[in-house]
This record gives structure tokens, C-alpha cells and sequence, in this order.
């Protein structure tokens, strides 16, 4: 598995606007199931809500720099698979660093799915610690720009 494989292009969202960490785990929720990240399940908007909630009761997923990666297991996933947002405004998320967050993405993963869950975990907090990426994920003009940054392949020990 590689981050490429993560994102769906129509699984990334610009400029998403919400007032609160609950609708935007909500709003997130409904593009993983909308976009195709939850194709081929019986899945529903509730269920990935429900569980990326339970996992954000055991610690906030807010890793810091504006960054966090929402992620639960659920039955019915086929694959490990990411949802990206950029956000309208940078929001409250109880991160580590108490920043707001403006950078966020969620990663859902079969229940079974242990050591791909933590691997995809580990490449995209790699990827979103580098803050030259951090810019430019910010700075992207659109959808398009920010899933090419996101799936482009890095030279081992250049990227």
C-alpha cells in the first residue's frame, strides 16, 4: 500500500466550511461515503461518524501545526482509503499544540486492517509534518491541485 492509493480524487475537498469539530467529523463522514472511499460497503454516513467519534473520545486527533487525521477501523471496508479537506476557516480541535485546525484528513480502515491502518497513519503524519508541504497543501487553488499534491511520488530521501 502506498499514500497514492489513499486518496480518490473526489475525495478531496477545498475550502470546506463548518463551525465545529462534531460537523466537520459529520461533513467528512458524508464525503468518505459520497466520494467512493466507502464503495462497495453497506456503510453509512452514521456508521463512520459513530466510529471515528469513539476513536476521538480516547484522544483528540489533532497532531499539530493546523493538522489532524480523524481515523477509525470499521466492518465492511475492503481497503484502507483517505478523505482530505482544507478548510474555509481554521477551527478548534483540542489539537496537542491547541492550534486551530485547517488541514484535515480522515482515515477510514478495514477493522482487520491493524498494520495497514498504522502504515497509511505513519506516511500521512510524515507527509503533513513537512511544513513546506503544509504550505502548499495551503496554498493549492483547488481540489485538482491538492490530490496531486497529495499522490505524487516522492524520490526516497529528496521528499
Amino acid at each position: 500500500m502506498n499514500i497514492e492509493s489513499l486518496f480518490i480524487p473526489a475525495c478531496v475537498s477545498v475550502g470546506l466550511n463548518t463551525v465545529s469539530k462534531k460537523q466537520l467529523l459529520q461533513e467528512m463522514a458524508e464525503m468518505a461515503v459520497s466520494c467512493g472511499a466507502c464503495a462497495h460497503t453497506n456503510l453509512k454516513t452514521r456508521d463512520v461518524v459513530s466510529a471515528v467519534m469513539e476513536r476521538e473520545r480516547l484522544g483528540s486527533t489533532g497532531v499539530g501545526h493546523g493538522v489532524a487525521i480523524p481515523h477509525a477501523r470499521l466492518e465492511g471496508l475492503d481497503q484502507v482509503r483517505a478523505v482530505f479537506a482544507r478548510l474555509e476557516t481554521p477551527l478548534d480541535y483540542e489539537s496537542i499544540d491547541d492550534r486551530p485546525v485547517d488541514l484535515v484528513v480522515l482515515l477510514l480502515a478495514p477493522a482487520n486492517a491493524g498494520g495497514d491502518h498504522l502504515r497509511a497513519l505513519a506516511q500521512i503524519s510524515r507527509l503533513l509534518r513537512k511544513e513546506d508541504m503544509r504550505a502548499r497543501l495551503r496554498s493549492a487553488p483547488n481540489a485538482e491541485s491538492l490530490h496531486l499534491l497529495l499522490t505524487e511520488k516522492r524520490v526516497a530521501g529528496v521528499a
